[in-house]
């Protein structure tokens, strides 16, 4: 697969991904900083590492399956795999200034 190509998904995945909200804060969960890795392989199958605001989240499933579909319907992208993982453990200066400025912390 080409860089262009690669890059054009990759872009169209990061446009589905400010689609996705946790449920309790009105912010996205990319800009909430919560996507740690995008990993779009040759195949067109694609890899996200994403955390949790906190482990025990209660929307993590619908959190989870709402950036799998929403990937999923990115051109280019055959397949999603979620990854969760708790390393890093997520803090509030991941957020982007937009996500701080929106919830009041700058």
């Amino acid at each position: 697969m080409e860089i262009e190509t690669k890059q054009k998904i990759e872009e169209g995945i990061v446009k589905m991904l400010k689609t996705v909200y946790d449920p309790e804060i009105p912010v996205d969960v990319y800009e909430l900083g919560l996507i740690y890795g995008i990993n779009v392989l040759d195949s067109g199958d694609v890899i996200i590492d994403m955390t949790l605001t906190a482990p025990n989240c209660p929307a993590a499933d619908f959190m989870i399956e709402d950036v799998r579909i929403k990937v999923q319907s990115v051109e280019g992208v055959k397949s999603v795999d979620v990854n969760i993982v708790f390393e890093p453990e997520w803090n509030q200066d991941m957020m982007s200034e937009e996500a701080k400025l929106e919830l009041g912390f700058l």
